[in-house]
């Protein structure tokens, strides 16, 4: 079983700076992708930026310069975090942790696994 303690969300106004983070527990062996995804009202789920365990990164183009993903895998520690800075009204959204190619064992196979969400709103 995964646990996700996700924090850092809240209320900011336009051209501020926000950071997210998500710390992931449990009894696991590894994680590929660690990531956020938004969702904001009426619209899908939408990744934001991700992080493999090579250090590279992939981002939208809609944060790309603004938003700095990041993960800290030292001593049993599996946290992502996301820096989000100049921030927009239209990056208001519920943001999502997630981690892919999750494996249990060395022999499992990856799988896909969801944070509750954590609400960012951009408004003055």
């Amino acid at each position: 079983q995964v646990q996700f303690v996700e924090s850092g969300g809240g209320l900011v106004q336009p051209g501020g700076s926000l950071s997210l983070s998500c710390a992931v527990s449990g009894r696991f062996f590894s994680i590929e992708t660690m990531g956020w995804y938004r969702q904001a009202p009426g619209k899908q789920r939408e990744m934001v930026a991700s992080i493999n365990s090579g250090r590279s990164t992939n981002y939208a183009d809609s944060v790309r310069g603004r938003f700095t993903i990041s993960r800290d895998n030292a001593n049993d520690r599996n946290t992502v975090y996301l820096q989000m800075n100049s921030l927009k009204p239209e990056d208001t959204a519920v943001y999502y942790c997630n981690v892919d190619g999750l494996r249990v064992t060395i022999l499992s196979t990856g799988v896909s696994r969801w944070g509750q969400g954590t609400q960012v709103t951009v408004s003055s």
